[in-house]
Parts: C-alpha cells; structure tokens; sequence
C-alpha cells in the first residue's frame, strides 16, 4: 500500500508544469518579450519628443509672423520677431530664427517698399518667418540620424 501511495504521488509530480523540461523556456520568452517591448516603448517616446519640437518649432515661426505682420514697421523688427517666436518655444534651447519681408503692389507690380511706389494701387507687404532647431536624440541607434534638424515657416501679409 505504501508503494502504491509513493507511485501516485510520483506521477502527479511529472504532471506538474514545472517540473518538465521545458521550465526555463518561459523565463527566455518573457526576457526576449520585455527587451523587445522597453525598446518599442523608448522608440517611441523618442519619436513623440522629436513630434513635439516639430510642433514648436511651427508654432514658434507663426508667432514670430503673427507679431511682424503687426505693422510695416514691426514687419522689420527682427529682434522682436526673434523674440516672439523663442518665446512661443520655450522649451527648445537651441532655436534660429530669420525672417524677411517682400513688397509688391496690389495690381502685381512690383515694388521696392516706398509708399510711393503703387499710384494707382496699395502696397502689400508680406513677411516670411523661419525657423530652426536641432534635436539630439537621447539614445543613438545605429542607421538613423545622431541629430535631427527640424524647421518652421510662416508666411504671412502684413496689415497696412
């Protein structure tokens, strides 16, 4: 009877799971499972920083445009341009702006900005503000790019 209790209790311990030889195979799956799922999760927050600064960097170029196409004169101030657009993105450190404005008359002439230059229309003025910052991604991969340069611009009129 003894005997037959210890053969009982040896047969339901090879029916266990884990006693089997393919115990570890689980362990193996779950690490190559989480590796691959932190990298997915770092590639992405890497991709959804760079989207950011994409979206600040336009914002930045249309605040800048926003405050020269206040007036002809605001439309030459480069510092204050400058100024609008690194405060709209203040988040990005390493933000260029350049901006620069074109003047034409409204029947298509051309124009040099002179408010004499259009008798027999008015002048429009319109200004175009870029835009520039450089992202260092936090990991590096190898095959894609060690910085990315992303660009803003906005082209507006200017009121008169």
């Amino acid at each position: 009877m003894l005997i037959n209790l210890l053969r009982t209790i040896q047969r339901r311990a090879a029916a266990v799971p884990f006693a089997s030889d393919e115990a570890g195979q689980s362990l193996v799956e779950a690490a190559l499972s989480i590796s691959l799922l932190i990298g997915i999760v770092v590639g992405a927050a890497e991709m959804a920083r760079v989207a950011y600064a994409a979206i600040e960097v336009a914002n930045a170029a249309h605040a800048g445009a926003q405050y020269g196409a206040q007036s002809g004169y605001t439309a030459s101030d480069t510092t204050g341009i400058a100024t609008a657009a690194s405060r709209e993105a203040a988040n990005l450190t390493t933000l260029t702006t350049t901006s620069s404005y074109a003047c034409s008359c409204s029947d298509g002439s051309s124009s040099t900005c002179a408010n004499t230059d259009c008798a027999s229309s008015h002048l429009v003025q319109t200004l175009t503000v870029n835009t520039q910052v450089t992202i260092n991604p936090v990991i590096h991969i190898p095959g894609l790019p060690t910085t990315y340069t992303l660009k803003g611009k906005a082209v507006q009129r200017c009121l008169q």
